[in-house]
């Protein structure tokens, strides 16, 4: 197995395995880059040279490595992947049709029962696509401009994300089995059914490269958005009022410091020699004063302002 690298020649690539050349074009690469290397050339026509490694490697040889999805461009996976959408449907799909006519015959009921199992089929898949088009696409858009969206994630996708391929399976046995034709139509059905095993190929390889690839790249970028909203939050929580520290009594700091220790309302009263009651009452004033009503909040709070020190508080 060859894993194919930046240094390598782009040349030397399509040689070896000339089914890239779809890819490619997915990638808007275009053909007349002489000797460069990928990197050269995927530099030179505006291409993330990982991300283009990634889908080639996992294409050519099954090989993909996980845990780098940091390295990914995810703007590189929408252009390839919405760019083989507008290849399969507007190309792929009905150039297989157009053969199909020509190579069988209008007046066999089988045969247009073949077509008509290959437009269920063509049909199921522009569904499939224009699904992802239509709310995955604009998902992963917003996630990359910094934008929450409620009620959808990568998760949601995977698990709707099904097997496009068993119509085209049974499309395949039917014409190998039942379809005995004259020398002509012959040729033009095995013409056609090498096209079918090849748009197989395909389809299995796109499904691989967002299940193994776009869904993980997607994940990253969610984990990525939350920690910067975590951050935000947190950053506008501290600052929005940069001078609540001076407004605490020294009582209310010393409850502050016991809270994020972990303590009780016993255990803080028993430590500071008062009452439940007041200890409650000076928890009430803190919430309402720094406006911090969660725990994990109050302990950023004490940390930042250095009322207690990391390695003393209780995770």
């Amino acid at each position: 197995m060859k894993l194919y690298e930046p240094e390598d020649r782009m040349i030397s690539l399509i040689r070896d395995n000339y089914s890239i050349l779809q890819s490619l074009g997915a990638f808007g690469i275009s053909l007349g880059f002489g000797d460069h290397s990928v990197r050269e050339v995927c530099e030179q026509q505006n291409v993330d040279t990982y991300t283009f490694l990634a889908i080639v490697n996992l294409a050519l040889n099954g090989y993909h490595s996980p845990g780098n999805e940091e390295k990914l461009s995810v703007p590189t996976l929408l252009k390839y992947l919405q760019a083989s959408h507008e290849y399969y449907l507007g190309f792929q799909l009905p150039f297989i049709r157009k053969e199909l006519v020509e190579a069988l015959d209008e007046n066999d009921n089988l045969a247009m029962l073949i077509l008509r199992l290959y437009d269920d089929y063509a049909k199921s898949i522009h569904q499939h696509m224009k699904y992802e088009e239509k709310t995955l696409f604009p998902y992963v858009k917003a996630l990359l401009r910094g934008e929450t969206v409620e009620g959808y994630d990568a998760e949601t996708f995977s698990k709707h994300h099904g097997d496009t391929s068993e119509k085209l399976k049974e499309l395949k046995q039917i014409i190998i089995k039942y379809l005995p034709a004259d020398a002509l139509r012959n040729n033009q059905l095995t013409a056609c059914l090498y096209d079918i095993y090849n748009n197989e190929e395909w389809l299995q390889l796109h499904s691989k490269v967002e299940d193994e690839i776009f869904v993980p790249a997607i994940r990253h970028l969610e984990r990525q958005s939350k920690n910067d909203d975590v951050s935000l939050k947190i950053t506008n929580m501290i600052n929005q009022n940069p001078e609540a520290a001076e407004a605490l009594s020294e009582r209310e700091k010393d409850v502050i410091i016991a809270m994020v220790q972990g303590m009780s309302n016993k255990e803080i009263a028993e430590h500071l020699f008062i009452s439940i009651n007041t200890v409650i009452t000076h928890r009430r004033n803190i919430a309402r004063k720094l406006q911090i009503h969660s725990p994990a909040g109050l302990t950023i709070y004490a940390i930042v302002n250095n009322l207690i020190d990391i390695s003393n508080v209780r995770l």
